[in-house]
């Protein structure tokens, strides 16, 4: 893939456009930070978002650490349960937050972040990573966000 390839005005255009090209970037590689810091890259530059990142699961840590991302400088460990992506891990389920500051623990990574989707990446039934992307902008994330990641999620499966 040399170019990301966008015609779509529409939210769901352009995630019907993306998908297909994510798929056949992680198709053909079996490295896990080659192919999320390509799913990264491309969510970036499609949509322009704040920042897009994965952050690993360590279990024995009850820990999420930091992976391949895009944007500012963004926290580096986060506690099982903690902030929206370590709630995301404990409730096995896509958060979506209208905006950051009313959510119970949020962790401010960034103080220009304002709303965040978080979305679980299962392998074998257990959270193995989540993908977590933020926004300038109030109330940017709703179900048609929800619904087209959380179908990359089950994409990203087997580069876990």
């Amino acid at each position: 893939m040399e170019k990301l390839i966008i015609t779509s005005a529409d939210k769901a255009g352009i995630y019907q456009e993306i998908l297909p090209q994510i798929e056949g970037v992680i198709s053909y590689e079996t490295d896990l930070i080659a192919n999320t810091a390509n799913v990264a890259a491309i969510l970036k530059e499609a949509f322009d978002f704040f920042w897009v990142g994965f952050y690993f699961v360590k279990e024995e840590m009850q820990q999420l650490v930091l992976g391949p991302f895009q944007g500012p400088l963004a926290c580096t460990r986060i506690k099982y349960g903690k902030g929206v992506c370590g709630s995301a891990w404990k409730q096995q389920q896509t958060l979506v937050v209208p905006d950051v500051e009313k959510f119970p623990g949020h962790i401010a990574c960034s103080s220009l972040s304002r709303s965040e989707i978080v979305v679980p990446i299962f392998k074998n039934g257990n959270v193995v990573a989540v993908l977590d992307i933020d926004s300038k902008e109030l109330a940017t994330f709703d179900h048609t966000d929800a619904q087209y990641l959380e179908a990359l999620a089950q994409m990203l499966e087997k580069v876990f």
